[in-house]
């Protein structure tokens, strides 16, 4: 069963320049070993945080810090939570994530499905 989705685009470029502007942002939204990539990957990331927060209807006080993206030897993206982004997953009956991330023209975009089990759902 679906629980929720969220989808999210990031002008790289635009996102690029609000890091260097304020360099604190990165440590921020990002956890130590997203830190150090590109600023094109780091925007895809956020989308997937963006997309993520969606997908659990936006809760009040998520912490940037408590989502996180890995890759697979493919590169196929998964998502990691803690804190209270997993607080929130686990009141929502979200037992599983689905992310795909995509570049192209100076954008990154993300999409997030939170999938859950039939009648799981706690809201």
């Amino acid at each position: 069963m679906i629980v929720g989705t969220g989808v999210d685009i990031v002008d790289i470029a635009r996102f690029e320049r609000q890091l260097e502007r304020a360099p604190r942002l990165r440590e921020r939204l990002f956890v130590p070993h997203e830190r150090r990539l590109p600023p094109r990957s780091l925007a895809a990331r956020f989308a997937v945080k963006e997309a993520a927060a969606k997908a659990l209807a936006a809760p009040p006080g998520m912490s940037w810090q408590d989502c996180w993206v890995t890759t697979d030897d493919h590169g196929a993206p998964r998502l990691h939570t803690t804190g209270t982004v997993e607080r929130e997953q686990r009141r929502r009956g979200v037992r599983r994530w689905h992310v795909t991330i995509s570049h192209d023209g100076g954008m990154a975009v993300a999409f997030v499905v939170a999938e859950g089990q039939e009648g799981n759902r706690n809201d």
